[in-house]
């Protein structure tokens, strides 16, 4: 049974992050204080043309790492997710998304603590934009092959869940449609 949530908010509105804090009683009588976080929605996109896929190589501080992942971020408001992830990958790659593309998967990373729907939408291809790259990505857009994403999730070189469950949803469903 969920008690009365403590919340807290960060000092921005705008970025959508909550901690609540709720008073648990599990169903064995046990009785604990459980925080859940909300972040807002999250849309990823997966381009993919000439059997490459758009990913972005870059440093990513709260990991301490460099490493490869589809461009993707936060879903404005009542945005579909689907026009975030066209919109992130053209602020972030310099290449928009041709097309309507279509939602591939859509998943709860870490649905025993944090609430934050991440959708995965794929495109069979992209044309360059002509929007200004976002000067807060680190990341360098490259084309890579769709054959090594395997072998990157294997060795471990590709960062975050929208990236690593879209591309390898991508490669588990056989779709050849580039």
């Amino acid at each position: 049974m969920w008690g009365a949530p403590l919340t807290v908010t960060t000092d921005d509105d705008d970025a959508g992050i909550r901690v609540d804090l709720h008073d648990v009683t599990a169903p064995e009588g046990d009785r604990f204080d459980y925080p859940v976080v909300h972040l807002p929605s999250v849309g990823v996109a997966l381009v993919v043309r000439d059997a490459q896929v758009l990913m972005l190589r870059t440093y990513r501080y709260p990991v301490g790492r460099y490493g490869w992942e589809l461009p993707g971020g936060g879903v404005d408001g009542a945005e579909d997710p689907g026009v975030a992830a066209a919109r992130e990958a053209a602020e972030e790659t310099g290449w928009r998304p041709v097309g309507p593309g279509r939602e591939l998967i859509a998943f709860d990373p870490l649905p025993g603590g944090v609430v934050s729907r991440v959708h995965v939408h794929l495109w069979t291809d992209a044309e360059p934009s002509d929007e200004p790259l976002d000067r807060h990505e680190p990341g360098r857009a490259r084309w890579v092959p769709v054959d090594d994403v395997v072998r990157l999730a294997a060795a471990g070189e590709l960062l975050g869940s929208g990236t690593l469950v879209g591309l390898l949803q991508y490669v588990a469903e056989g779709t050849r449609d580039y």
